[in-house]
């Protein structure tokens, strides 16, 4: 079982950071700065920023906010949204990105995957499936923040991108997501049974319960949103009851600078 990463999700649209359910009906919840400095200095193991609204606009505004970001909190930064090449790689990675996430170019043009793997290295690029069960049962992956289908089984994706070079898959049950009804476990429990590189997961996290199943089954790390936003925990109150229960953490405390 590796060690489990508990991930803060800041899904960005324009100058704040918003939370919807099922990836719709947004709502602010607050600025980027000030959620990623209090969730840093709170435990978390990495910060995710993805722009939800990036690929559709086709822009990408993350630069300046990682940038801003890397010079003042100190966890791993994965940064997503409108990444549709490899200089677009190269400018996060060098505005101060750690990972950069890929999703809806490389459902397009799946080569890229292996591109950037061979020229940033594999543990750099990250590839993001967002996935929704459908009537016969199977899940696709879809793109666009949700709203777009690809006719791609998620699950063979997940196959497809690591074969291609992806370091790790960031999973996200599109369903499931802003609910707090629970991770698709069956969801997660196909993907981790089909590819070797760490799977990270997300969408609808609701309880620790859910948290510590999902290690156990062997995730390596949890995207939270709606539980941190909203205050009904702390990255430390959640570390501190996985402790309690045998789980391992990734424990070190971070630290961010006025």
């Amino acid at each position: 079982m590796p060690k489990l990463r508990i991930i803060p999700r800041l899904e960005v649209k324009g100058e704040n950071v918003v939370k919807g359910i099922r990836m719709e009906g947004l709502r602010v919840v607050g600025k980027p700065a000030d959620l990623s400095a209090r969730y840093a200095l709170d435990g978390a193991d990495e910060i995710f920023f993805v722009d939800i609204v990036a690929s559709l606009y086709n822009r990408n505004h993350l630069h300046e906010l990682v940038s801003a970001a890397s010079k003042t909190i100190f966890v791993p930064l994965s940064v997503g949204g409108g990444v549709r090449s490899i200089d677009d790689i190269r400018a996060l990675l060098r505005a101060g990105a750690d990972k950069v996430t890929l999703n809806t170019q490389v459902c397009a043009t799946p080569e890229i995957i292996t591109e950037a793997a061979r020229t940033f290295g594999a543990q750099c690029i990250v590839v993001s499936i967002q996935a929704k069960r459908q009537p016969d049962g199977r899940w696709e992956a879809y793109v666009q923040n949700g709203r777009e289908r690809t006719r791609r089984n998620a699950v063979a994706w997940a196959r497809e991108v690591v074969e291609r070079g992806a370091g790790e898959i960031f999973l996200t049950s599109v369903d499931r997501d802003g609910t707090r009804k629970g991770l698709d476990f069956e969801l997660i429990a196909a993907v981790l049974g089909t590819v070797s590189v760490p799977v990270v997961v997300g969408g609808g996290v609701g309880s620790i319960d859910e948290i510590e199943r999902a290690a156990r089954m062997g995730a390596s790390g949890i995207t939270v949103a709606h539980m941190l936003h909203f205050k009904r925990l702390t990255v430390a109150e959640i570390k501190a009851e996985l402790a309690r229960r045998g789980i391992a953490l990734r424990m070190a405390l971070a630290v961010a600078h006025a």
